[in-house]
């Protein structure tokens, strides 16, 4: 990796959408430039750092990210496969690791619509016969 190289990734969960900047560094986390221990809550953090932690290389890169849409915990996610999709640009021996760990792969769940006549997605209507 060549001296003051920047990384960039997109990752996605739910509605939330991460563009993550990453490059050689000390560790430093800057979410939507907040710091990350004021952005997210403790519970979230080592869902964001864990690709960084899977490939022992926590201390080695400054991440930024521009985090939009959902709540924090899809954007914990969309953060974490951001950070995941980038490490492989950094170098190709973190994809396998990565993809055994199932961190590029996006979760594509998303809340089910409301349809017409029911209370919500599928739930309905209390029924009464008289």
């Amino acid at each position: 990796m060549a001296r003051g190289q920047v990384f960039h990734a997109v990752g996605k969960r739910k509605t939330s959408i991460a563009r993550i900047y990453l490059r050689s560094g000390d560790g430093k986390v800057t979410v939507n430039e907040r710091s990350f221990d004021g952005y997210f809550p403790l519970h979230y953090q080592p869902i964001v750092k864990k690709p960084l932690e899977l490939l022992g290389l926590a201390g080695k890169y400054d991440v930024v990210a521009s985090v939009i849409g959902g709540g924090i915990s899809s954007q914990a996610s969309a953060c974490m496969h951001a950070i995941a999709k980038a490490l492989t640009l950094v170098a190709d021996t973190n994809r396998p690791t990565l993809k055994k760990a199932r961190l590029l792969t996006r979760d594509s769940r998303v809340v089910e619509r409301k349809k017409y006549g029911h209370k919500k997605a599928r739930k309905s209507f209390q029924f009464s016969k008289r």
